[in-house]
């Protein structure tokens, strides 16, 4: 007996389950309202694109509950947004005022198109050095989808297709930062554009794309190099940088 008393003493009641206070606490995870995976993103990207197609005009206010109306989001996600695409000289964020889409400068007009020919030259030199007949049949099928957009008039068609055959040439070198460095300055000349009325005309762009992808087909990186650089240099020559100004009674005179 003295032997099973002690076995008695050493029994212990089992610890009282745990099981509900971990059920509660998975649950209140669960229920947490999680964001939509990309949803900044999203609206990143559609603001991005409306500029690049010319349908968001340059000092255009960016009301927060309207784009979250539009996406069917919070404003907390647009905010975060906005702030990616002030980040990117998209737009400009004004206390008390709100965001609008930005209104470039002459002068960071005439940086942005000095850096594109930095990049853009050095970018088909390299090209012409290893493309390959995949590659360039690539770059026929952008040109053909290029001609058809001008051919229809498709305004928001060609104004993309224009801007991305850049950006096209960037991937073929299999360089995704190049790409979307581009990317990001063909955004930013979509506003210059609008914002100093360029003249040049969407069939003239296309046609000296045709001729750069010649060059770049015949691997002639000397002729390749001459025509980006020609193209670049017409379409910034275009741009009403240097509006002229007749004078104040040039300007109120009467009819």
């Amino acid at each position: 007996m003295a032997g099973s008393r002690a076995n008695l003493r050493v029994i212990h009641a089992p610890a009282p389950p745990r099981r509900s206070r971990a059920r509660r606490a998975v649950a209140v995870v669960v229920s947490a309202p999680e964001p939509t995976p990309g949803s900044t993103q999203r609206i990143v990207d559609g603001i991005t694109t409306a500029i690049v197609e010319r349908r968001l005009m340059p000092g255009t206010k960016l009301a927060e509950q309207q784009i979250a109306d539009i996406f069917k989001v919070s404003r907390t996600l647009v905010r975060q947004a906005l702030n990616q695409l002030s980040r990117d000289h998209l737009i400009t964020l004004e206390a008390a005022r709100g965001a609008f889409v930005a209104q470039p400068s002459v002068e960071e007009a005439r940086q942005v198109f000095e850096v594109r020919k930095m990049v853009e030259l050095a970018l088909v030199r390299q090209l012409c050095a290893g493309v390959t007949p995949a590659q360039v049949a690539q770059l026929r099928a952008h040109l053909r989808t290029e001609a058809d957009a001008v051919a229809h008039i498709d305004v928001t068609g060609r104004t993309r297709l224009l801007a991305d055959f850049h950006v096209v040439l960037a991937r073929l070198l299999g360089n995704e930062v190049l790409a979307q460095l581009l990317a990001d300055l063909l955004s930013r000349c979509s506003l210059i554009a609008l914002m100093y009325q360029s003249a040049f005309s969407a069939e003239h762009s296309a046609g000296e794309h045709v001729a750069i992808v010649d060059a770049i087909e015949r691997r002639d990186a000397r002729a390749a190099v001459r025509l980006m650089e020609a193209h670049l240099g017409n379409v910034e020559r275009n741009l009403q940088l240097h509006p002229r100004v007749g004078g104040l009674s040039a300007a109120l005179k009467l009819p």
